[in-house]
C-alpha cells in the first residue's frame, strides 16, 4: 500500500484553496480591495489624539448632547434619502473628503455626491456611533466616531470618522467631515467562503483503490473538515481526515491531514494563474519526511484535477501523478457518514 507522501496518503487526500475578499462599501459606491497601507494624515489624528496635540479639554455634557443630537440628524437625513438635508448639515462652504482623498466642496458638491449614491443604493441604512467630542475653544468641536452603511441586499461596510463643527446659532453644523477605511478583519469562516463549493460528496476512483471525500463545515464555521475512506478491491483500506483554515499571521489558507497509520502533513497555498498550488510537508510514522508541490485546476463544475509533482520521500524521489476528482459518486455508498 502506498505511503502518505506530503499531503496524498493512501486515501489520496485532496486540499482546495481560494483567498477571498469582503467587499466594502464607500461613500460613493461599492469596491473590493485591501486596506490601505498609508491611511490620509486624518488617521493619526484621529486615532492619536492625546499623543499629537497634548491634553485636550474635556467636553461637556452639553456640547456631548449637542454633537449627539447633530450626528442622529445625520442619520435621520441620510436614510429618508435626502441628499440636500444631508448637505445641509454642512456649512456652505464646508468640506467632505472621502477615504480616498476626493474632496467634495461646498453644499452643492456634497449634495451631488449623495444623491449619486442614493441612486444608486436606495434604501441604504447609516448608523454612527459617536466615540469621543472634544472642544477647540467656545465655538468649534471635534467629533470621532464609528459610522456602518448596509445596503437592503446585505452589502455592508464601516468607516472611521473625524468631523470638525462650528457653532452657529445653537447648531453644530459640519466645517471639515474627513473619513478611513475601518472594516472590521474578516472572519475565519469570511476567508474561506469561496471554498464553500467544497461541501459535499467527491469520489476518486484511482486504479489501487476508491476514495469516497466528504467535506463539510466544522461546529464552529471556522474551519472545513475532510474525510477520505480508501476501500481496496470492495474492502475498507483506511480514513484520513483533513482541516482547512485560515492563517492570519501568513495571511493564507492552510491545511493539516491526518493519515490512519500515523502520519500527518501540512500544506501551504498560493494561487496560480489557473488554479491553485499547495506545498506540502509530510512526517511519517518512522520520522521520515517528505516534500511535494500539489496543484489544483477546475475542469468543469463538477470535477478538479489534482496534480503531484517534485514528490521526495526521505530523500528519494517518487513518481508524478494525475488524479480526476468527481462531485457525484459513480457509485452507491460513496457518501457514508464517517466519523472525525
Amino acid at each position: 500500500m502506498e505511503r502518505s507522501v506530503a499531503g496524498v496518503s493512501v486515501s489520496r487526500a485532496v486540499a482546495l484553496v481560494a483567498v477571498g475578499c469582503v467587499p466594502w462599501l464607500p461613500l460613493g459606491g461599492p469596491a473590493a480591495r485591501p486596506a490601505a497601507a498609508d491611511q490620509p494624515a486624518v488617521v493619526a489624528e484621529a486615532s492619536q489624539p492625546a499623543e499629537s496635540a497634548g491634553p485636550q479639554p474635556a467636553a461637556d455634557d452639553r456640547l456631548i448632547a449637542a454633537v449627539e443630537t447633530a450626528a442622529a440628524g445625520t442619520v435621520e437625513a441620510f436614510n429618508a434619502g435626502r441628499a440636500e438635508a444631508v448637505a445641509e448639515l454642512f456649512l456652505p462652504d464646508g468640506e467632505l473628503v472621502d477615504e480616498d482623498g476626493n474632496v467634495f466642496t461646498g453644499r452643492d458638491e456634497i449634495a451631488g455626491l449623495f444623491e449619486t449614491f442614493f441612486d444608486r443604493f436606495p434604501g441604504a441604512v447609516l448608523e454612527t456611533e459617536v466615540d469621543s467630542v472634544r472642544p477647540l475653544g467656545d465655538d468649534l468641536a471635534v467629533e470621532e466616531g464609528l459610522r456602518r452603511i448596509t445596503t437592503p441586499d446585505g452589502a455592508a461596510a464601516q468607516m472611521r470618522y473625524l468631523a470638525v463643527r462650528a457653532r452657529e446659532s445653537g447648531a453644530w453644523p459640519i466645517v471639515s467631515y474627513r473619513e478611513f477605511a475601518a472594516d472590521p478583519p474578516p472572519t475565519p469562516r469570511e476567508m474561506l467562503e469561496a471554498l464553500a463549493w467544497l461541501v459535499g460528496e467527491w469520489v476518486d476512483e484511482s486504479p489501487e483503490g476508491r476514495t469516497s471525500i466528504r467535506y463539510r463545515w466544522s461546529d464552529d464555521g471556522n474551519f472545513l473538515v475532510g474525510d477520505y475512506r480508501l476501500s481496496i478491491a470492495g474492502r475498507p483500506a483506511g480514513k484520513t481526515f483533513q482541516r482547512i483554515g485560515w492563517d492570519p499571521v501568513e495571511g493564507a489558507v492552510r491545511s493539516w491531514t491526518f493519515d490512519p497509520d500515523g502520519g500527518f502533513s501540512e500544506g501551504f497555498w498560493m494561487p496560480t494563474e489557473d488554479g491553485w498550488s499547495i506545498r506540502s510537508e509530510a512526517t511519517m510514522p518512522d520520522g521520515a519526511t517528505g516534500l511535494a508541490m500539489v496543484t489544483l485546476r477546475m475542469r468543469d463544475a463538477d470535477h478538479f484535477v489534482v496534480e503531484s509533482t517534485d514528490r521526495v520521500v526521505a530523500g528519494v524521489a517518487e513518481p508524478d501523478f494525475t488524479l480526476v476528482i468527481a462531485r457525484r459518486p459513480p457509485q452507491p455508498g460513496a457518501g457514508e457518514e464517517t466519523e472525525e
